[in-house]
């Protein structure tokens, strides 16, 4: 979180980057008077865009890397056996699914080799990122707004 920043202007700043409605996040941060207005004074502020766009970039990267986690973990193979069977047929590689291959060698006179990522490390590494999550208290992004809503309604 950003220096020097209340816990409603931070409030405002996750809100703001997962709702993506500046007004919105405001109103349910806790600035329920003239919401829109306090929205644009705070954007206005580069302490305040910057620590957005912090957010925004951590759930990108965040959200990339578990979607890769998934994509091994559960992800289909059938190209790649499929580009095993018809080697050399001049297959159109560009559009197959090869994410989870980790290796392709092709030894002569012996075929293809094909070497696939662990499915098991993914999904160990899955289930450590979210029994971490479960075990810190962190609540997942709708929680926080859904929490961040009945505080709001509170504050009427």
């Amino acid at each position: 979180m950003g220096k020097n920043l209340t816990k409603k202007e931070a409030e405002f700043c996750c809100l703001a980057a997962v709702l993506g409605n500046p007004s919105e996040a405001a109103y349910k941060a806790g600035f329920t008077v003239f919401p829109q207005k306090k929205a644009e004074k705070l954007l206005r502020q580069k302490q305040i865009s910057d620590e957005i766009e912090k957010i925004k970039e951590r759930n990108a990267k965040e959200s990339a890397a578990l979607t890769g986690l998934r994509r091994i973990a559960f992800g289909s193979v059938a190209d790649a056996v499929d580009l095993a069977i018809h080697f050399g047929e001049n297959a159109d590689t560009h559009s197959l699914d090869l994410f989870s291959v980790s290796e392709i060698k092709y030894n002569v006179g012996k075929g293809i080799e094909i070497k696939f990522y662990d499915r098991l490390k993914a999904l160990e590494k899955l289930a450590e990122i979210e029994s971490a999550k479960e075990n810190s208290g962190a609540m997942s992004i709708y929680e926080a707004i859904s929490n961040s809503a009945r505080q709001a309604d509170t504050y009427e």
